[in-house]
């Protein structure tokens, strides 16, 4: 039996969710520039300018951001959550982008943007203490050693965490990876400007939307450990 699935809606209407595209610098080293140019992107020929939440929301609500959005989930569930809350979204997945502005357009949304970008061109471009919150959930590990530089977990996107959330902001993680847990959490403990809170409460699901996000669905109902971390913004001046 075929499913039918709903007309695929145009460019034109999905732009009030996307997010314009971060350039790439042209201080970024050039494997990097060659890589998003193999991709389709543009190389840049400017520093990224930085986002004007208020423009781009039309309102001053605070904003939320999730980087690697995947699906959509989080996000979905968030804004219907926490309509006078704005949340932005990261992902370097095209495809991705598209289908999750198309779900936000089709439930119409208004306070959900989404980016088609690497979160290392895209942190630098939010202006410093402008999120009340960053969630990064289930990051791709890179199990090959040879693969661990492309993991998003660093000193520097640490760093840029904090930077960009405003005091008493929170960061929260979740990864399904033991090993990459550890690494997180180090790297986390490390920074002065970010002081660890006890994880939320992780409720019984209702439906089977009731997730976190996809990837926490398959591996809560597989039984796999799931691994979280909650910190908060102190007041520490950068």
């Amino acid at each position: 039996m075929s499913v039918r699935r709903g007309p695929r809606l145009s460019l034109e209407e999905l732009a009030p969710y996307l997010l314009p595209a971060i350039r790439y610098p042209l201080s970024a080293p050039r494997q990097d520039q060659e890589r998003i140019a193999d991709s389709g992107k543009r190389e840049a020929d400017q520093p990224p300018a930085p986002l004007d939440w208020r423009k781009l929301f039309g309102n001053d609500h605070p904003v939320e951001l999730e980087i690697g959005f995947g699906k959509g989930l989080f996000l979905l569930n968030a804004a219907e959550t926490c309509p006078h809350v704005n949340f932005a979204g990261v992902e370097i997945v095209r495809k991705y982008q598209l289908f999750t502005a198309t779900r936000l357009a089709k439930r119409g949304l208004t306070n959900v943007r989404v980016a088609c970008a690497d979160v290392r061109l895209f942190l630098p471009a939010c202006a410093m203490a402008s999120l009340q919150a960053v969630h990064v959930y289930f990051p791709d590990p890179w199990w090959k050693k040879r693969h661990h530089k492309r993991r998003v977990f660093t000193a520097e996107f640490v760093k840029e965490c904090a930077r960009v959330l405003r005091p008493g902001g929170q960061l929260h993680a979740v990864t399904d990876v033991e090993e990459y847990a550890g690494i997180m959490a180090a790297l986390l403990a490390e920074q002065s400007a970010l002081r660890p809170l006890p994880v939320p409460e992780v409720h019984e699901p209702s439906h089977d939307l009731d997730y976190l996000t996809n990837f926490e669905r398959k591996f809560r109902k597989q039984g796999k450990p799931i691994y979280r971390m909650h910190y908060e913004r102190s007041e520490v001046i950068f």
